[in-house]
């Protein structure tokens, strides 16, 4: 499908205004010509001028001339033209401020430069339009300083019209790339749920009733499915024309038989990075707290959207951590939490606690800015794993 041309309205009222203004110069060379010294150059300028208007307005309007050197060509163009008028009038009318030979026929290429290229060009083609002006008439005049102004002016206010136009085409186009993203993913995600999912939550429940190996099974079947939970929770994210996403939805599929998540009525936004790293830390820890919590350890996962900062608590009921574990765990080389939990929580700028003892279950609290930036981040342990 080709993609449709945000300007396409604007390119159709350069060409109307491109036939209204000829219209105005054939006008404006009957009325005058009895004055002209060279009044048959003016008829031949003024077909010149027909000719190039009968090629720039279906140029325009079917897109073959929305070219870079077309519309300077247009611009270069009519500025020939318009000194013909040099030739054409004469040393009275030059004086008394006549209509030169191309009239207001001159408006339409700045208009042009600025739906082609935005702002700057307008303003430039403006620019170049109204030296033009004054090299013609050979004197910086009242007339020509207003016709520079109205020049650049309608090139900046229509450059920022058609900048305006395309930016909110590329948002549009945005919303409904991430509108179809997002639709997908939950169908995605509920087909996961309804089938993959159970059969995982079967194999290990049935696992742990049968004990032995099947436990094992039970175990690596709990872990793959947190692993699969959090993969389609952490689909990349493309959420919003600002980069952010909901942490919200992401957390809320972790939902498990013993998981139990629980989160704020209205979407928690953060950067889309931030969320994706949450999610991520969320995960490792429920998958500590499959691996080492306990058989029948359960846990609790909730949300807070204090405003200028996003609290999230990991919480399980299990065997909780000997005290000096995770320091032994660190001194053998194995890094896991100092990493996957403490080092993404540092480089979001954040802070972290952690509430365990022996027999008490474990509670992890995060604390992550909601601002893009923040302070680096800093830990503070009350037990070991």
């Amino acid at each position: 499908m080709q993609k449709s041309d945000a300007t396409a309205p604007l390119w159709s009222s350069v060409a109307i205004l491109r036939v209204v203004t000829f219209g105005f110069a054939v006008v404006a060379v009957f009325v005058h010509q009895d004055g002209y010294q060279r009044p048959g150059l003016a008829w031949i300028v003024l077909g010149l001028i027909a000719a190039w208007t009968l090629f720039t307005v279906p140029a325009y309007l079917l897109k073959f001339g929305r070219r870079v050197a077309v519309v300077w060509a247009d611009v270069l163009v009519t500025c020939a033209l318009m000194y013909t008028s040099v030739w054409i009038l004469s040393p009275q009318q030059m004086t008394e401020i006549s209509p030169l030979i191309t009239t207001v026929w001159v408006s339409e290429p700045p208009i042009a430069a600025a739906v082609l290229n935005g702002r700057t060009a307008g303003v430039l083609a403006g620019a170049l339009v109204a030296v033009s002006t004054g090299l013609t008439r050979g004197a910086l005049t009242t007339d020509v300083t207003r016709d520079a102004v109205l020049l650049m002016g309608s090139g900046f206010v229509v450059g920022l019209a058609s900048v305006t136009a395309r930016r909110a085409q590329e948002r549009m186009a945005q919303a409904a790339r991430v509108e179809a993203a997002t639709a997908e993913r939950e169908r995605l995600a509920r087909n996961i749920h309804d089938s993959v999912l159970q059969v995982l939550a079967r194999v290990r429940k049935r696992g742990k009733e049968l004990g032995g190996e099947a436990a094992d099974l039970a175990r690596m079947a709990g872990e793959q499915e947190v692993a699969l939970r959090s993969l389609v929770a952490t689909t990349p994210p493309e959420s919003s024309d600002d980069g952010s996403a909901d942490l919200r939805s992401r957390l809320q599929v972790m939902e498990t038989e013993t998981v139990q998540v629980s989160v704020p009525g209205t979407p928690v936004r953060l950067p889309g990075t931030t969320v994706t790293e949450l999610t991520s830390l969320v995960s490792e820890a429920l998958l500590n707290v499959t691996k080492h919590a306990g058989e029948n350890a359960r846990a609790w996962v909730l949300v807070e959207d204090l405003g200028d900062e996003v609290v999230i608590s990991v919480r399980d009921d299990g065997a909780g951590i000997p005290a000096g574990r995770l320091d032994q765990a660190a001194s053998d080389g194995r890094m896991g939490v100092a990493r996957s939990i403490r080092g993404r929580v540092a480089d979001l700028g954040g802070t972290i606690t952690l509430e365990t003892a022996p027999g008490a279950g474990t509670e992890w609290e995060i604390r992550v800015p909601t601002g893009p930036g923040g302070k680096k981040g800093r830990h503070r342990v009350g037990g070991a794993r």
